[in-house]
């Protein structure tokens, strides 16, 4: 069964979905905190944390200087035993993080490594992860999507790479549509990321095609009468 972690950054629905039951964790990222106007990012994390119990939440480093990624990282996996600390693939440089995830993974530190999306970089993290400490890979399917290439292959490839390890779990990231959690699901995926507008979606699953036709046609009327159109 394919889990799903809440992607995001806003506090009132994080709690509001971490009362649903599909949800046993959260993700999220510096774009998403800035999006949401947030500034201090201590606070928010342990806000969230506060919320979600012993939920699995992956926080980002953001620093670009490799020492201090891993200053970040210690301080921010000490703020909870759940805590996975995103690293990206590389630095904005593309100098790998590899070695410092070896590092981190050597101090007892989870890593989520993110923005991952060939393969050469998946089996070079695998070979970096220390073998029973539990790690997450992010592979950014939707991102791989927007480029018109079929990121399925790409996620059957990690998700075989993964499986020699039983603590190494492989996220699908970025997803852009509900479409995607069934992809996910049907290949095995260990964990799918959704924003909160992916999630509520989830509701339609195995929804009858002609009820669904007439609600949206209801819908274009219904906004037609409410908006006043007159030709």
């Amino acid at each position: 069964m394919t889990r799903i972690f809440a992607d995001g950054a806003n506090l009132q629905q994080i709690s509001a979905l971490n009362q649903n039951s599909k949800i046993s964790g959260f993700t999220t990222n510096p774009t998403l905190m800035k999006n949401a106007g947030l500034q201090d990012y201590e606070r928010f994390a342990k806000d969230v944390l506060s919320i979600i119990g012993e939920k699995s939440l992956s926080l980002e480093v953001f620093s670009d200087d490799l020492i201090e990624m891993k200053r970040q990282a210690v301080r921010i996996s000490s703020w909870g035993k759940n805590v996975f600390v995103k690293i990206p693939v590389t630095n904005t440089n593309r100098i790998s993080t590899s070695e410092l995830v070896k590092e981190l993974n050597k101090d007892g530190i989870k890593v989520n490594v993110t923005a991952i999306m060939s393969p050469l970089q998946i089996v070079r993290f695998f070979e970096s992860y220390t073998p029973e400490l539990e790690n997450y890979f992010s592979v950014f399917a939707g991102r791989i999507a927007d480029t018109g290439r079929d990121p399925l292959p790409l996620m059957i490839e990690a998700l075989e790479i993964a499986s020699a390890n039983e603590f190494t779990k492989l996220i699908w990231a970025s997803p852009r549509e509900v479409f995607n959690y069934y992809q996910a699901q049907s290949i095995g995926c260990h964990i799918i990321t959704m924003a909160e507008d992916l999630i509520a979606k989830l509701e339609l699953g195995g929804l009858d095609l002609a009820d669904y036709s007439l609600e949206t046609v209801k819908m274009f009327r219904n906004d037609a009468i409410s908006a006043g159109f007159e030709l």
